[in-house]
C-alpha cells in the first residue's frame, strides 16, 4: 500500500490523529449551517437571516393594512355613492360611506339604452379587436426577431428600439391618421397605438429563452416555422402571452386621447369620453340630461356608476392574470 508523506492511501494519517475532512468521533459528518425552516409554511429562511421579532412584524402587517386600506377604501366609496338614492346622497352633502339603502337606478338607466350602452359596446369591441390585433403582430414581430438568422432581424430591432426614444409628434401622427382617412372610423382607435415596442422586446427575450434543441429537433422532424410558432413556441408562452394581452386589453379600455382627436362622432365614442363627459357637470349625455334636471337620478350616483363600469372588467380579469405576473414578466426580462 502506497503513501504519501507518512499518510496511507485511503486512510488516516501515520500518527492517528483525525484527517481535516474526517469525522471527529467516527459518526456522520456533521452538516453546516443551512436554512432554517420556516413558520406557519414559509420557505426556508437563509441561515444570515434573523428571525424577524413581534415588533418588526407588527410593523408589516400594519404598513400592509394600511396600504390596503388606502385603495379599498376609495373603491369602497365609490361603489357605495353609485348604489344610493338621491335622497340619501343629498343628506350625506356628497360622497357617501356608510350605506342606508342599496338601489340600482343609476345602472339600469345606464344600461337602458342610450350613448353609454353604446359607448360600452363600443369599448368592448374595440378592446377585443385591438388585442387580438396587437398580439398578432407582437407575436410575429417578437419570434422573427428572436430568430438570429432571419432576414435583416437586427436592423429591424435598431429601428423598433430608436422609437422608444424619438417620436414624430401628435401633428405628424394626426396628418398621417388624416391622409389615409382614418378619421371618424374605429380604425383610428386601433392601429395608431396598435404596437408598443417594450411589449415586442419582453416577448422577443421569452422566445430566446425557448430550448434551441426543442426547436432544433422540430425542424429535423419536418416542421415549418409556422409549425413550431404554433405548436411549440406559443404552448411555452402562455404565461407572458397572458401578461401581454392583458397589457394591451387594458390599454385599450382605458384610452381616450385618440378618441377625443379623431373622433367627431358622438355615436362613436368609447365610454372613457362618455366618462369625462358625464364627470364635466356641463356635458352630458342627452338622454340623461333630462332626468338629472327634473331631479330623477343624482348626477354623482351617475357618475360613480359609470367609474365602477370602466373599472369593473380591469378588476375581474387582474386576479385570473396575475398569477402569471411573475413568470411573464421575469422570464422575459432576463435577456435583451
Amino acid at each position: 500500500m502506497t503513501t504519501v508523506l507518512g499518510t496511507p492511501a485511503g486512510g488516516p494519517p501515520a500518527d492517528g490523529t483525525p484527517a481535516d475532512d474526517a469525522p471527529a468521533h467516527g459518526g456522520q459528518r456533521s452538516a453546516g449551517p443551512g436554512p432554517r425552516p420556516g413558520r406557519w409554511g414559509a420557505p426556508p429562511r437563509p441561515a444570515w437571516e434573523e428571525e424577524p421579532s413581534p415588533a418588526g412584524q407588527a410593523g408589516k402587517g400594519f404598513a400592509l393594512g394600511l396600504a390596503c386600506l388606502s385603495i379599498l377604501f376609495p373603491l369602497w366609496i365609490v361603489v357605495v355613492t353609485s348604489l344610493q338614492t338621491k335622497k340619501t346622497i343629498d343628506e350625506a352633502g356628497g360622497l357617501v360611506v356608510i350605506p342606508k339603502s342599496i338601489t340600482f337606478v343609476a345602472y339600469q338607466e345606464l344600461l337602458g339604452g342610450g350613448q353609454v350602452q353604446r359607448a360600452t359596446l363600443v369599448s368592448v369591441g374595440v378592446t377585443l379587436v385591438g388585442t387580438l390585433f396587437s398580439m398578432a403582430v407582437s407575436v410575429l414581430c417578437a419570434y422573427g426577431l428572436s430568430r438570429s438568422g432571419s432576414l435583416g432581424h437586427r436592423w429591424i430591432l435598431m429601428t423598433l428600439l430608436a422609437t422608444m426614444f424619438f417620436g414624430a409628434g401628435l401633428i405628424p401622427t394626426y396628418l398621417l391618421v388624416q391622409a389615409l382617412g382614418l378619421t371618424d372610423t374605429y380604425l383610428a382607435l386601433i392601429l395608431p397605438s396598435a404596437v408598443s415596442v417594450f411589449n415586442i422586446l419582453v416577448l422577443r427575450a421569452f422566445f430566446m429563452n425557448i430550448s434551441q434543441e426543442l426547436i432544433d429537433s422540430a425542424r429535423i422532424d419536418g416542421a415549418g416555422e409556422w409549425r413550431i410558432l404554433f405548436r411549440i413556441v406559443l404552448p411555452l408562452s402562455r404565461a407572458v402571452i397572458a401578461v401581454i394581452a392583458l397589457f394591451y386589453a387594458v390599454g385599450y379600455w382605458s384610452a381616450w386621447f385618440n378618441a377625443s382627436i379623431y373622433l367627431t362622432d358622438q355615436d362613436m365614442m368609447p365610454l372613457q369620453n362618455v366618462m369625462i363627459q358625464l364627470v364635466q357637470r356641463e356635458q352630458r349625455p342627452v338622454g340623461l340630461a333630462a332626468q338629472i334636471n327634473t331631479g330623477e337620478l343624482s348626477p354623482l350616483a351617475i357618475q360613480m356608476a359609470v367609474m365602477v363600469m370602466a373599472l369593473l372588467p380591469v378588476a375581474v380579469l387582474s386576479p385570473f392574470v396575475q398569477t402569471h405576473f411573475k413568470e411573464g414578466m421575469l422570464t422575459g426580462a432576463v435577456k435583451g
